[in-house]
Order: C-alpha cells, then sequence, then structure tokens
C-alpha cells in the first residue's frame, strides 16, 4: 500500500496535468504535468474559477462539458482547443493555439461541497498537425497545389446532399486547356506544366475564396461554385477565360485559350457524377463550336 505522501507524489509525477474542477468551475487541485515540452505550472489556478481565467464564451463551454460528465457519470471524451485570445490578461496564454484532449471523468463524492470532475488534458498539437497534413497530401494535387478527384467527388456530394435538404444551389465548373497537346510537343512537358501551375494561381487570385478548385486529370479542371446558379457561375467563367490568354502569354509566351462547360443541380439529378457529366457535355459542346468559350448545360 502506498501512504498519503507516496500517493501524491505520484500524481504530482504525471506527465499530463490532471485538474480537480467543480460544477461550478472552481479549480480545487491540479495534479500532474510535468511534461515540460507541454505544459507550465498550474498552480496558480487553484481557487480560481474557469470564468476568472476564460473569456465569457470559452468559459461556458468548459462548464457546459463538466455538466455533461457529470450528468453522464461515465468517461466523458472531448477534443478542443486554446490560445491567448480564449485567456483573460494580455499576454497570458498560449501564443499559437494548441489542442487538447479532455479526458473527463465524474468523481464519486463532492469536493468542497460541490459535484466535481477529474480533468486529464493531453496536448495533442503534435499529433493534429500530422494528421491535418497527412489529409492535406490525400486531397491535393501535387503539381498545382489544388484539390485532388478525390477532393471534388467529397466536395459534390456533401454540396448534393445540401441541395437536396434546403434547395441550396451549387454550380459546377469544368474547363481545360485548348490544344495542350500541341504545347507539350512544341515545348516539352515541363512548359504544360508551367501552364497548369499559371493557371491554378490564376483560379485561386480570380475566384471566391468559398469556390472549391480542383484539378480533374491531365489539363481538366473542376470548379464548385457554392451558392450560385449557372447563370451567375458563367459570368465568373468567363471573367476567368478572358484573363488566361494574357497569362500564358506573359509567364510562357505562348498563345492559348480554355474552354469549358457549366451546369448546376436539378432535382433529378441522384449522383454527384450527374451534373459533372453536364459540365462535361458543356465543355465538348463549346471545344465543337471553336473553342475559347464556356457552355452552359
Amino acid at each position: 500500500m502506498f501512504t498519503q505522501q507516496q500517493l501524491t507524489a505520484i500524481l504530482s509525477s504525471l506527465p499530463d496535468p490532471a485538474f480537480i474542477l467543480t460544477r461550478s468551475g472552481r479549480y480545487s487541485e491540479i495534479f500532474g504535468g510535468k511534461d515540460a515540452r507541454h505544459y507550465h505550472d498550474g498552480s496558480a489556478l487553484i481557487g480560481l474559477s474557469i470564468f476568472d481565467v476564460l473569456k465569457e464564451d470559452k468559459a461556458r463551454w468548459f462548464a457546459a462539458e463538466i455538466g455533461k460528465a457529470l450528468d453522464c457519470g461515465v468517461l466523458h471524451i472531448v477534443e478542443y482547443e486554446l490560445s491567448g485570445s480564449d485567456v483573460k490578461g494580455a499576454g497570458e496564454g498560449p501564443s499559437a493555439p494548441i489542442w487538447f484532449e479532455g479526458r473527463v471523468q465524474a468523481l464519486p463524492f463532492k469536493v468542497d461541497g460541490e459535484d466535481a470532475v477529474v480533468w486529464v488534458a493531453s496536448n495533442i498539437t503534435e499529433k493534429n498537425d500530422v494528421q491535418r497534413k497527412l489529409r492535406e497530401q490525400s486531397e491535393t494535387d501535387a503539381l498545382t497545389g489544388l484539390y485532388n478527384r478525390r477532393k471534388l467527388i467529397e466536395t459534390l456530394d456533401h454540396r448534393m446532399q445540401i441541395f437536396a435538404r434546403e434547395q441550396s444551389q451549387t454550380s459546377v465548373l469544368v474547363f481545360d486547356l485548348d490544344n495542350f497537346k500541341s504545347l507539350n510537343d512544341e515545348r516539352g512537358h515541363h512548359a504544360g506544366d508551367s501552364a497548369l501551375i499559371e493557371i491554378a494561381r490564376l483560379c485561386r487570385e480570380n475566384l471566391r475564396q468559398d469556390d472549391v478548385i480542383a484539378r480533374f486529370g491531365g489539363d481538366e479542371f473542376v470548379i464548385v461554385m457554392p451558392d450560385l446558379h449557372r447563370n451567375d457561375a458563367l459570368e465568373i467563367a468567363d471573367r476567368l477565360r478572358e484573363r488566361v490568354p494574357d497569362v500564358l502569354r506573359k509567364s510562357l509566351s505562348y498563345e492559348s485559350t480554355i474552354s469549358g462547360g457549366v451546369s448546376e443541380f436539378s432535382q433529378p439529378d441522384r449522383f454527384s457524377s450527374d451534373i459533372l457529366k453536364r459540365a462535361d457535355e458543356g465543355l465538348y459542346f463549346s471545344k465543337r463550336s471553336g473553342r475559347n468559350r464556356v457552355s452552359v448545360r
């Protein structure tokens, strides 16, 4: 059996901090947090309330999670972010956002007359960064830095669910570079890659922040435009089309244009591929009609 002194020493040696928090949000005790890479001494918090330490919205969130853990009586796990903007007092708190996993368990006894929990906070910022980078790599086209086919389909599926539920419209533009094979044949694949990179940059600079831009394959690009009907999307597409020749002329000293097709969701659509198919039909109609144009379908 351990003595009380030994048990206290063991708890104090925990690498992650364990907070004893009452239902009202008071810091009753803190154990552990010895991993100096991730944590500072939190002993100054003892006796304070989370409402003394954190901004109102964040403090209310913590209070609600404490309440959930007390009401459910089983282990309650949450992930949350903390940054300097969440902490009261200038210059206090982390300068960059830090992510934590909180493991919250109701205690079987009262603390200072209140129900209480033990809240173990584990810094998971590094793990989240690795996961985010892996996710970005799985969703990103290596050449252009745009989203890839996988992310595009995921986005279209999501927007189709919104359309079915709320009738909130989404338009899609499909376009490619006219005579792209000739550019590769005349200048080499390096020049072709440079053209695709320049078009990707042009899209980022000229499209809305909410638009999802993807390289679908080869020289074909797809742009998902939430909350836009196809006629409004056509205006945006035409402005983009008009800028492409000048960009390619300046960057590659090469004369070329783009052709495209625009469509929007319609009631008979069952799959996200339906809207892509119509936009693709618009693209090929533009090709047959002389190129350097965008057609609506």
